[in-house]
């Protein structure tokens, strides 16, 4: 198959792009900067010459967006939803405008669309949109407007060839630094891995393997549209994923923080507090009703095979995703 992945240059990018290369597919990246062979310039907002990549596809992958791994400043909030659905307006454009249009859209979307909470998990079916909880910062509720438009951008593309999945995804979890496990990982080993604001919160999350292997999924399934949680099974409170992070690495002791300790944190990392404190509680029904069995379901068996891949000297990869 020819896969064209807009945006496909960070850590998801990477892994679905090796795997996919791996299985004897062709992957041609989208992106700002192209530097290597199989990418192609694109703006992310307009048509150009790039759409003649679109035609003639069998799958597009659309991951581009601005990286959440930053400070939620009033512009970075703006950035992100711009640069979300101008680039997922326009590959609906190019989808749209082609003579043979790829069968298959997987869409990029996000799991912080449902709301924090703990009571119970949220699935496809029966799972609580976010941007009303009480006693949350109202900023949270941006982060879910801009999860909503981004979905919203697809669905009202006129692509009737085209079959649209949202692909409403967990952290993915690989040993490659710049990703999320590298930077949980590494507050571990510095002792730093303990709970935060309580640590009650839920963390979902899916190994990088699952994640490939629910992306060939949902390629092959025509009978499946629309949002698709790519979580795994069982989510966990922040305080026993960071406990089984550290059992894996052999770290006996995590000291807790507080969430002010958090904002200084995040502040030092140029990151932003929602991702640490937010309660993602979410949960693969639609996955897990059609019938996809993953591989690693439980964190510990994940978090163990993990580690052994990263060693004692890290990964490689890139954050960013343009």
């Amino acid at each position: 198959m020819k896969i064209v992945m807009p945006g496909g240059t960070g850590q998801v990018g990477a892994v679905l792009k090796g795997a996919l290369e791996t299985a004897g597919h062709e992957v041609v990246i989208l992106t700002r900067l192209p530097r290597r062979e199989g990418e192609v310039q694109w703006d992310g907002r307009t048509l150009g010459p790039w759409a003649a990549v679109v035609d003639g596809s069998d799958v597009v992958i659309n991951l581009a967006g601005r990286s959440v791994s930053c400070r939620y400043t009033a512009a970075n909030l703006r950035e992100m939803m711009n640069s979300r659905v101008d680039s997922t307006r326009v590959v609906g454009a190019a989808i749209a405008a082609a003579a043979r249009p790829p069968r298959v859209w997987l869409q990029m979307s996000t799991a912080t669309v449902y709301a924090h909470r703990f009571d119970a998990p949220n699935d496809e079916a029966t799972g609580v949109i976010g941007g009303t909880e009480p006693g949350v910062p109202d900023y949270w509720a941006y982060s879910v407007e801009i999860a909503k438009a981004w979905e919203q951008a697809q669905q009202q593309s006129e692509t009737p060839a085209t079959r649209k999945v949202a692909l409403r995804s967990a952290m993915v979890m690989s040993p490659d630094s710049g990703g999320v496990f590298a930077v949980l990982l590494g507050l571990a080993r510095l002792g730093l891995g303990g709970p935060v604001a309580g640590g009650a919160q839920y963390v979902s999350w899916i190994h990088e393997h699952d994640f490939v292997r629910a992306v060939e999924f949902l390629i092959d399934r025509e009978d499946i549209t629309g949002p698709v949680n790519l979580a795994a099974p069982h989510p966990l409170p922040q305080r026993a994923f960071m406990r089984t992070l550290r059992s894996a690495w052999g770290v006996p002791v995590g000291l807790p923080a507080t969430k002010w300790m958090a904002e200084v944190g995040a502040f030092a990392l140029r990151s932003d507090t929602e991702l640490l404190l937010k309660s993602r509680r979410v949960v693969p029904g639609r996955l897990t009703g059609e019938g996809f069995d993953f591989q690693y379901a439980q964190w510990p068996q994940a978090a163990d095979e993990l580690v052994r891949r990263m060693g004692k000297h890290g990964g490689g990869g890139s954050a960013t995703r343009w």
